[in-house]
């Protein structure tokens, strides 16, 4: 499903209603929430706001763990962190207590970080199904999402949680959640802005299935809810039926 908003605010504010929402209906029914954030510029706002009120008043955050959809690995101080990113944005400002924020901390050795993160992410769920309540994604101009970039070899992991990816340009690893495991989330959100998106968007929603080529296509959830939240810029070019 896609919903598209005027602008980048009230796309924003409408993602973060979404944020509030789900964490109040997955703490009714299993006593806690869990999340995995986005990176890059568009969620920024997002999390701006949900480190005001009203957003801040209505959540439940000392129900809620964080985790995140990727990360480059450079310093969680660096300003390329996308860890540095949500804190200063709205991690700092939310009283959720500090051992239930899980960075992504792979600045110094990106493939053992992977394998933590993973076994982190399998004591969080105890044998349970690995069901993330929450996951926001963005698009990137190239199709990828997360850290899922064409052409890659993580695109073909079938069983793995996280993995590292290698891009050579620019030269710096990263670790990113997997396909297989974004797909077991409740609830899958792109947050996708500006003019410069609008062709991508059509692609990967509207245009033949080619994953290797276009990532975002490899996240179709199994048993969950997949939405699309564009603002009108980025939806410029789609098919007529889009609200």
């Amino acid at each position: 499903m896609i919903t598209v908003y005027a602008d980048l605010e009230s796309l924003s504010r409408a993602a973060a209603a979404l944020v509030v929402t789900q964490a109040n209906l997955a703490v009714a029914a299993r006593g806690r929430f869990s999340l995995a954030l986005a990176g890059g510029n568009t969620p920024r706002r997002t999390y701006e706001l949900l480190a005001q009120a009203p957003f801040l008043d209505q959540a439940p955050w000392d129900r809620m763990h964080v985790f995140w959809g990727d990360e480059r690995c450079v310093p969680l101080d660096d300003p390329r962190s996308n860890a540095r990113m949500a804190r200063e944005a709205w991690l700092d400002q939310a009283p959720i207590p500090q051992n239930q924020v899980h960075p992504l901390n792979c600045a110094p050795a990106p493939a053992a970080a992977a394998r933590q993160y993973e076994a982190r992410l399998r004591e969080f769920f105890a044998g349970q199904p690995p069901r993330l309540d929450l996951v926001l994604l963005g698009l990137g101009n190239d199709g990828h999402t997360a850290s899922l970039f064409p052409a890659t070899p993580v695109l073909e992991e079938k069983r793995g949680w996280v993995a590292e990816v290698y891009l050579a340009e620019p030269d710096l690893p990263r670790v990113t959640l997997t396909a297989p495991l974004i797909n077991q989330a409740a609830v899958v959100a792109f947050l996708v802005a500006g003019r410069s998106k609008a062709g991508v968007l059509r692609e990967v929603r509207h245009g033949p299935r080619d994953p290797r080529r276009l990532p975002a296509q490899l996240i179709q959830p199994q048993n969950g809810d997949l939405l699309w939240l564009a603002d009108r810029e980025a939806a410029g070019l789609a098919p007529p039926e889009v609200p």
